[in-house]
């Protein structure tokens, strides 16, 4: 049996998801799309999994996880819905639940934050209401785990039993009955070979979701009669097609909460998120608390925290490839598999997984922050900024993370609702220095303008931004045109976050990144040792500009002397770079035969103070790493398009390189 979790957002679904599942989770991605699936076997009952569907308003199919619950709900034919909604904000929940109504599908309601209900004076007659709507009714706390058991034992009941919903005509007799009966009439036939209740079908095509039509194959001539009721609705009641639907909802919903609801008064919650929101959400006060909580995060993730954590694990594989090497040299192993166990994987793929703990770190207290309601804050405060350039307030967020690192934040864009906005933030995210450059940053800027290396640092940053935001331009205008998906933002009451739900979270992210990104990365790793350790003969090398990496560097060398520097070894460099980008550093290092304190004097050789420059645009702009791509071939789902924004991000640094250069020559 398969149980679809549908509500609204903030509804409590995923502290109801992980009382219903424990730790029996599995997450993935709905077929063909990328927005994440979640799926779990119900503890205590065998043979009984629920999907956590996305959060949704209403199933009109604005975004693109509106289309993934409609066609979940529709093609995956689940054997039940529960249906979770806010107790405390009751009317507009229950918009939703009338259109899952006429799903015609085996359903229970879970009224949800029915503890906060009592607590602030109000009561709700759950017979009453039962009755009302047609199906059971279960009261529960999801963060208290109280009447999650009987909620597991009535949708049991209600799916072995087939017990339908009783209820799913909401409108009385007048213009609104008529067009929907006649509409479901003539429809009747079409939607019974789809398998769909006709009710839903004719309310969607009514509402004007052509998609419908497609899908019952309607001809000609329904299309003219389905017309046609519709504008006889339209003129009788005086109002468009969706704001009678609308009116026909609320009208049925005044009346089931008019019966059987007595409302609370507003409570401590309410009071106090409303008067947090006078500063967090203030019109001189917003952006200065954002910077300053953002400041916080990164700071505690990559100085105190996380950086703490990092450089523990990078001990502990310093340690372990030592002891390995000391294993391998004691028993006399082949010289080759040496190299490649100690210098190539340990080496390529221990720099990488030092990332791990940043990562964990910053999704703790990202999650943190999104459990206790304040990033729907940020989102807000940010939209009327970002939609000048094409995109939502939702793409702030992994934009924010993308300083930090960008795997994370391309991983993050799963939360947006519209597709475009969330292939738009992937193309735009690696435009956000991330912290790997920083070595690269701190290295050249001490070595070329020791008294300006603040602002040196600040001026990259500031022009990944400057140019993120005229690629987003240039992209609204051409590839991503047309009107921006509406931008729907609850922000629900300030709340303490949950620990499970937080552990879980880092722990799904820890493991996605590592199934994800570490395969890829060991496999890039191999390919990079194999180019350093062998020539076109496939001997060993003695000396590194007789490998095949070398001979590579000197072809790319050639594309690179426009931009002002033609070393191979820097082309090497950079190659390596691909892998992560502290190994920029780390190769030229091992190939100028100096210490990391020392390369600055030797970099003077190789680069002048201009040139310098040119290199740190290049290194700020070009291909993300390793990592950072392979999660943009999953997010987009599409080899060719990963391809191509490796190929646009090294064309755009090129061109900026190749800009300040020349520009700068001629000033100087």
């Amino acid at each position: 049996m398969i149980i679809a979790l549908a509500g609204n957002q903030n509804c409590g679904k995923t502290t109801l998801f992980n009382a219903l599942t424990g730790s029996n989770q599995h997450v993935g991605n709905f077929p063909g799309v990328t927005v994440e699936q979640k799926s779990g076997e119900i503890r205590g009952v065998k043979n009984y999994s629920v999907v956590d569907l996305p959060g949704i308003y209403s199933i009109r199919p604005y975004s693109s996880e509106e289309i993934v619950s409609r066609d979940f709900i529709l093609d995956g034919k689940p054997d039940g819905i529960i249906n979770i909604v806010d107790a405390t904000n009751i009317e507009r929940n229950l918009y939703l639940t009338l259109q899952l109504l006429e799903l015609h599908i085996p359903m229970v309601l879970a009224l949800n934050m029915m503890d906060e209900v009592r607590s602030n004076g109000g009561t709700i007659d759950v017979k009453m209401m039962s009755e009302k709507l047609g199906i059971p009714v279960v009261p529960i706390s999801a963060v208290k785990g109280e009447g999650v058991s009987e909620l597991v034992n009535r949708i049991v009941s209600v799916t072995k039993d087939k017990v339908y919903p009783t209820i799913m005509d909401f409108c009385p007799v007048g213009a609104v009955h008529r067009c929907i009966h006649a509409v479901a009439h003539l429809i009747e036939d079409h939607a019974q070979r789809a398998g769909v209740s006709a009710r839903f079908c004719a309310t969607k095509l009514i509402e004007g979701d052509d998609s419908f039509a497609h899908r019952l194959e309607l001809d000609q001539n329904e299309l003219e009669l389905l017309d046609h009721s519709v504008l006889e609705m339209e003129h009788d009641t005086g109002f468009d097609r969706n704001e009678a639907l609308a009116d026909m909802r609320y009208t049925f919903i005044n009346g089931v909460v008019d019966a059987s609801v007595v409302k609370c008064h507003e409570s401590k919650g309410q009071h106090r998120s409303v008067m947090i929101d006078k500063v967090l959400t203030g019109k001189y006060t917003a952006f200065p608390v954002f910077i300053g909580v953002m400041f916080l995060t990164f700071w505690l993730t990559f100085n105190v925290i996380g950086s703490t954590l990092a450089d523990w694990l990078s001990l502990g594989i310093d340690w372990l490839t030592k002891l390995v090497d000391s294993g391998l040299t004691a028993y006399g192993i082949n010289p080759v598999v040496h190299s490649l166990i100690i210098d190539g994987i340990f080496s390529g793929v221990g720099s990488v997984l030092s990332f791990l703990p940043l990562i964990v770190t910053l999704f703790f207290f990202l999650s943190i922050l999104e459990d206790t309601g304040y990033m729907a804050r940020v989102a807000f405060i940010m939209d009327r900024l970002l939609r000048k350039i094409g995109l939502s307030g939702r793409s702030f967020v992994p934009m924010i993370i993308g300083f930090g690192c960008s795997v994370p934040a391309i991983m993050s864009t799963r939360t947006l609702a519209s597709d475009s906005d969330r292939k738009m933030t992937i193309l735009l995210t690696p435009y956000m220095s991330c912290s790997a450059k920083i070595p690269i940053y701190a290295v050249f800027s001490a070595a070329f303008f020791p008294k300006y290396q603040a602002f040196v640092m600040i001026g990259l940053y500031l022009f990944g931004i400057a140019l993120a935001i005229i690629v987003a331009l240039v992209m609204k205008t051409t590839a991503f045109r047309g009107s921006p998906v509406p931008f729907v933002m609850e922000l629900p009451n300030y709340r303490l976050p949950s620990p499970k739900t937080v552990f879980l979270l880092l722990w799904q992210k820890a493991k996605d990144f590592l199934q994800r990104a570490f395969t890829i990365i060991f496999i890039a790793t191999i390919i990079i040792w194999f180019l350093q350790t062998f020539d076109t003969k496939l001997n060993v090398v003695t000396d590194s500009a007789d490998s095949l990496l070398a001979i590579i560097g000197h072809y790319i060398s050639a594309v690179l002397k426009p931009i002002g520097f033609a070393d191979w070894r820097v082309a090497t460099a950079l190659i390596s770079g691909f892998i992560a980008k502290e190994a920029v550093v780390s190769t030229l290092s091992v190939l100028l035969n100096t210490s990391t304190a020392a390369l600055g004097s030797a970099l003077s050789g190789m680069f002048t103070p201009l040139s310098a420059i040119s290199f740190l645009v290049f290194t700020l702009l070009y291909t993300p790493c390793v990592a950072a791509v392979a999660t943009i071939k999953k997010e987009l789902n599409s080899g060719i398009g990963t391809v191509g924004v490796v190929i646009m991000q090294c064309v755009i640094a090129w061109l900026a390189a190749f800009a300040v250069y020349q520009i700068g020559g001629l000033l100087t």
